[in-house]
């Protein structure tokens, strides 16, 4: 069997691996003009998802606090109402930095903070899924579970009630809370952390211009 047509095109392909690689590199180059888009959105991504958490915490400032102290039904943490307070605070404080691009490298480590102790406080036990699945690597026991329960809340809301309008606006649902919602809001920090606000949108690029910072 000649093979030497076949050896002929693999060796052109891999001469030509530079040449690809350079054009791709040139291309997404001059992509960098758009480079303030990431942080941008991921700011705007993060600004009403704390915003929320901590008008929530402040709204039920008493509940939450128990939630936090409390060893045998909650996270079992010590000083409840002041660690309640000062994660409320980061989180409003953070929400708005995150709006206006302000501060937002040192928001992101107390927010990272949060978001860690979080993922391992509240969420961990729960496994990966925020929404339960009874399926696919990440699924555990427990998410079978909820799936198996949540087969037969539909069936009794289809027995005795509108399903259909219950269901009008979206797909019945079981909360898992597990960690992935907080670890995909961490991993969206670290990058704020080293991005930074991004050029042009954010109050810390033209702060560093006004002051000459690089």
């Amino acid at each position: 069997m000649n093979t030497t047509p076949f050896n002929t095109l693999i060796q052109t392909f891999i001469g030509n691996i530079p040449d690809a690689m350079r054009l791709s590199s040139r291309l997404c180059d001059k992509a960098r003009a758009l480079d303030f888009l990431a942080p941008l959105l991921i700011r705007l991504y993060l600004a009403p998802v704390f915003w929320m958490a901590g008008t929530k915490k402040f709204a039920n400032f008493s509940d939450t606090a128990e939630w936090f102290g409390n060893g045998d039904w909650g996270l079992g943490l010590p000083a409840p109402y002041v660690l309640v307070f000062l994660v409320a605070l980061f989180e409003l404080v953070g929400a708005l930095c995150m709006l206006l691009g302000f501060a937002t490298r040192p928001i992101c480590l107390p927010l990272m903070v949060i978001m860690a102790v979080a993922a391992v406080t509240a969420h961990l036990q729960n496994g990966w899924l925020a929404i339960a699945t009874g399926s696919g690597i990440f699924a555990t026991d427990r998410t079978v579970g909820a799936i198996e329960r949540l087969e037969r809340a539909k069936e009794i809301l289809q027995a005795q009630g509108d399903y259909d309008w219950i269901t009008e606006h979206g797909a019945l649902v079981v909360l898992n809370n597990g960690i992935e919602f907080a670890a995909t809001y961490l991993v969206m920090l670290l990058a704020l952390f080293f991005l930074g606000g991004g050029r042009f949108v954010s109050a810390d690029y033209w702060l560093r211009r006004r002051y000459g910072i690089d």
